[in-house]
């Protein structure tokens, strides 16, 4: 159940990883606001409405959305939610090596912390996992304490 869970959540965080990427790229090509007035946000919104890469990243923010309700309805709030961090390592990640951008070592250093916690996290649910499940012997006992 646990290598289901964490498939599914590395599928959507990649999925929202990729949907900021496109999102970054599409901001840029629609440019920023020139003025403030109600011709210039339906410009904008046009333009964003049409923009593939705005429209790619949206699909794949829904995409990462449905996979976050799928986990949430069957694994504990407590384990998935903070797993979902790991979407800043792989952003930081798409930003430094797709957008190109400058990462510093304090940030890498931080991205690292996320990855510790995330792999904490994983391994508390692992033993909790392992603990619910009965011994094949305790099973044996407890069938034949019943009969």
């Amino acid at each position: 159940m646990l290598t289901k869970l964490l498939t599914l959540l590395f599928i959507g965080l990649f999925c929202e990883a990729i949907a900021v990427v496109n999102l970054n790229r599409g901001l840029r090509q629609i440019g920023e606001m020139q003025k403030v007035n109600a011709s210039e946000v339906l410009r904008l919104v046009k333009n964003g409405a049409t923009n593939s890469n705005i429209l790619l990243g949206v699909f794949l923010e829904a995409v990462y959305f449905g996979t976050l309700l799928i986990l949430l309805s069957k694994g504990n709030v407590s384990f998935i939610w903070p797993l979902t961090s790991i979407s800043f390592v792989l952003t930081t990640m798409a930003a430094r090596f797709v957008l190109h951008e400058e990462v510093s070592g304090l940030r890498w250093c931080g991205v690292l912390l996320i990855m510790l916690g995330a792999g904490v996290i994983s391994f508390t649910e692992k033993q909790a996992e392992q603990k619910t499940q009965p011994t094949t012997t305790s099973a044996k006992a407890e069938s034949v304490a019943r009969q």
